[in-house]
């Protein structure tokens, strides 16, 4: 039998309109597995390192009850800030080589607004300046004094975050110091947290004291938007830890937000940030960066250049520490 020009179009609209049933239907059923998935993995809580158990328990309180992103991810931040035994975070931070504590902080919630401070003094909680930095005024950073003078004016107190166990290391490294800007490779454990609440919204924070013995006047990645710490509500969100300048220098933190939207999960999105600082940057073996982040179905992913790099993982099956992959073997 011959097929008409008239029957060939007319079957093949047929097929062709029986074949976007049939994608739309898959497609429905995709769509309500991954809204399915979805709800399962809401809330949750992410934070580097071990201390991060302790901050996931004060974002839980409040994401358990609905409460949302960016309230869990400054609550959380908050009990690292105030542990003096934490010589990387907060009061009990390490000072630089002049004997100063001096505090970075960044927060960003789900409308893509954020908040920074750096080079903060005499403040134990730079997260909640940073926050009202994002709540109150025209601007996402205030550095130095005029962050100082900002928390001063909004009631925060004036604090000694110089404790006596910093200060005794500070005096011991002293002994034979030199002063010329030579980077040191430890204690830059930095806690980054970032979140999705039951409403489905990202919000992210990272604070520090910085490198220990750093010079007078330096910055880590920690309060830069885009490096310690991004968040996309489209897409997800990441934070930094480690040595910063690696970090800075290749915008870690929006890259793998950046690698999410083109597709990738949060683990290989972690991966591929790691291979560009190896890629970019010669000296990289000499230093240590963990990436953490999460997306917006509540995916997680972490990686490292060495190994020892752990975060806290909060959601409804509890609160656990996870050691990430790392690049260097052996």
């Amino acid at each position: 039998m011959k097929l008409s020009r008239r029957n060939f179009i007319s079957k093949s609209a047929f097929a062709t309109i029986g074949s976007i049933l049939a994608f739309n239907k898959l497609s429905a059923k995709e769509t309500n597995k991954l809204s399915k998935t979805t709800r399962k993995s809401k809330p949750i809580v992410l934070s580097t390192w071990n201390h991060g158990i302790e901050a996931n328990e004060a974002a839980w309180e409040i994401l358990k009850n609905k409460g949302k992103a960016i309230d869990a991810v400054e609550k959380g931040v908050m009990v690292t800030e105030a542990d003096p035994d934490n010589a990387s975070v907060g009061i009990g931070g390490f000072p630089d080589r002049d004997g100063n504590v001096t505090l970075d902080a960044c927060i960003m919630d789900e409308t893509g607004n954020a908040g920074s401070v750096s080079f903060l003094q005499h403040i134990v909680h730079p997260i909640s300046v940073a926050r009202l930095v994002m709540d109150k005024t025209p601007h996402v950073m205030l550095s130095g004094t005029g962050a100082f003078q900002f928390a001063l004016e909004n009631g925060f107190e004036k604090t000694d975050l110089l404790t006596d166990k910093a200060k005794k290391a500070w005096e011991k490294w002293k002994v034979k110091s030199k002063y010329e800007p030579v980077i040191n490779i430890e204690n830059h454990d930095t806690i980054g947290l970032v979140a999705l609440d039951a409403n489905g919204d990202l919000s992210g924070a990272c604070t520090t004291s910085g490198l220990a013995f750093k010079m007078h006047g330096r910055v880590g990645d920690s309060p830069i938007i885009g490096a310690g710490m991004y968040v996309d509500n489209e897409v997800g969100a990441a934070v930094a830890t480690g040595m910063g300048e690696l970090v800075m220098k290749t915008l870690g933190s929006f890259l793998i937000v950046e690698f999410m939207r083109n597709g990738m999960s949060p683990q290989e999105a972690c991966e591929k940030a790691i291979d560009r600082i190896k890629q970019k940057l010669p000296d990289y073996k000499n230093f240590q960066i963990g990436y953490l982040a999460l997306n917006k179905q509540g995916e997680a992913g972490a990686y490292s250049i060495h190994k020892g790099f752990n975060y806290a993982q909060y959601d409804k099956k509890g609160n656990k520490l996870i050691d990430a992959g790392h690049l260097l073997k052996g």
